[in-house]
């Protein structure tokens, strides 16, 4: 059994800033990638980053050079900085975990809420 928690979310004014964690535990014992989504009311669950075994990131164009995605590979854990928050960031973020053998895991979501 896996569990991922999450933590983080909460209420932000526009241009502020929140940090997001995602701690794997369980029965884990090799990561791959790790990521983390978006969904918006009404909107399908969007990739935001994602960061693999060895440090390769990518971003949703609309948070390249404002999120920041890293992992802590002793702490099973992955980490998403977010600045210059936009209104339209606001969303319920979940992470993924890929292990290395197995089925992904999501966690339950948290929810971000950028006011203007």
């Amino acid at each position: 059994q896996v569990q991922l928690v999450e933590s983080g979310g909460g209420l932000v004014q526009a241009g502020g800033s929140l940090r997001l964690s995602c701690a794997a535990s369980g029965s884990i014992y090799s990561i791959n990638a790790m990521a983390w989504y978006r969904q918006a009311p009404g909107k399908q669950r969007d990739l935001v980053a994602q960061i693999t075994s060895d440090g390769a990131t990518n971003y949703a164009d609309s948070v390249k050079d404002r999120f920041t995605i890293s992992r802590d590979n002793a702490k099973n854990t992955v980490y998403l900085q977010m600045n210059s928050l936009k209104p339209e960031d606001t969303a319920v973020y979940y992470c993924r975990v890929a292990p290395t053998f197995g089925r992904p895991y999501w966690g339950q979501g948290t929810q971000v809420t950028v006011s203007s």
